[in-house]
């Protein structure tokens, strides 16, 4: 496998539709001053956040089970800025459609710019073939309140492309998450 550069990222996102919106260059400010940097990096794609958020609430006492997942554990939100509670969770989605290669996964790190406030970001591997709105799911470490801005960058995806094409894709056998529109809470 071997990590793709800026150049490959811009040919397949222009050429294949891989990422929809796509930002061909680094975005650090924009009408109204700097931003969470996002677009095209040397080694990988920093993807935003969009303004779609589900906060984890305890109001309803619920139990998080992954194989019986109660939908009254979050509280929906839109806005420009979400605000984690302490020590608390967030979904959220990308802005960025994905169209991921047969020949390709990728791996999704948070920015450093979040991490460093106690904000982690974890994504699960873009499997081969697999698209979608990735979810984002957002960890407020901290004891204080935690801000998220939508429409800003959130993470990074680094693309491995393999030499030979895998067997089965993530398409091939039906995978569940498969052409995700807006936050997708668990399945079973």
């Amino acid at each position: 496998m071997t990590i793709k550069s800026d150049k490959w990222i811009r040919r397949m996102a222009e050429s294949h539709g891989m990422i929809e919106p796509f930002e061909p260059r680094q975005i650090k400010a924009n009408g109204k001053g700097p931003v969470v940097s996002y677009g095209t990096s040397s080694y990988g794609y920093d993807i935003r956040c969009s303004n779609e958020f589900k906060i984890f609430t305890n109001i309803n006492s619920a139990i998080v089970d992954p194989k019986h997942f109660a939908a009254n554990s979050f509280v929906d939100f839109r806005g420009d800025v979400c605000i984690i509670p302490p020590n608390s969770f967030a979904l959220a989605r990308t802005v960025e459609y994905f169209r991921i290669p047969r020949n390709v996964l990728t791996l999704c790190l948070g920015k450093s710019t979040y991490a460093r406030c106690g904000i982690i970001v974890n994504v699960t591997p873009l499997e081969p073939e697999w698209e979608g709105h990735v979810t984002l799911e957002f960890s407020n470490t901290t004891p204080l309140p935690a801000r998220i801005y939508a429409n800003e960058g959130v993470a990074q995806v680094i693309f491995l492309e393999s030499d030979e094409v895998c067997e089965t894709s993530y398409k091939d056998r039906g995978g569940k998450y498969q052409g995700q529109q807006g936050v997708t809470l668990p399945k079973i």
